[in-house]
């Protein structure tokens, strides 16, 4: 497992920017060949996935986003910063929620299912009013 520690989340008005960053530390701290994962979960809702992104060993990245972020939201790594980006653009009150980081262990793909993901950051939180 490894430590995750986020930041960046705020309040803003529908239609602002935020960005949230997630460090990776610990023994086996490296974001290359590793699935890393935003997820969030608003009160009273189940966790969703918001983002991935994996670099397989061939060095090429995959990302994928779920449909309501599409074209809003890009997550990027600092590989040699071992940092987990989530850029948000035209956030909407409906993106208003905890925002967690998410790691797998190394050398295995992607999962949407929070239960494949066995280190978890504490959580930042995004507030988006109309």
């Amino acid at each position: 497992q490894v430590h995750l520690v986020e930041s960046g989340g705020g309040s803003v008005q529908a239609g602002g920017s935020l960005r949230l960053s997630c460090v990776v530390s610990g023994d086996t701290a490296r974001l290359r060949h590793r699935c890393m994962a935003w997820f969030r979960q608003a009160p009273g809702k189940e966790r969703e996935r918001v983002a991935t992104i994996y670099t397989d060993t061939g060095g090429s990245i995959s990302t994928n986003y779920a449909d309501s972020v599409k074209g809003r939201f890009t997550i990027s790594q600092d590989n040699a910063e071992n940092t987990l980006y989530l850029q948000m653009h035209g956030l909407k009150s409906e993106d208003t929620a905890m925002y967690y980081c998410a790691a797998r262990r190394l050398y295995i793909g992607c999962s949407r299912d929070s239960r494949d993901y066995g280190s978890w950051g504490q959580g930042t939180q995004v507030t988006v009013s109309s």
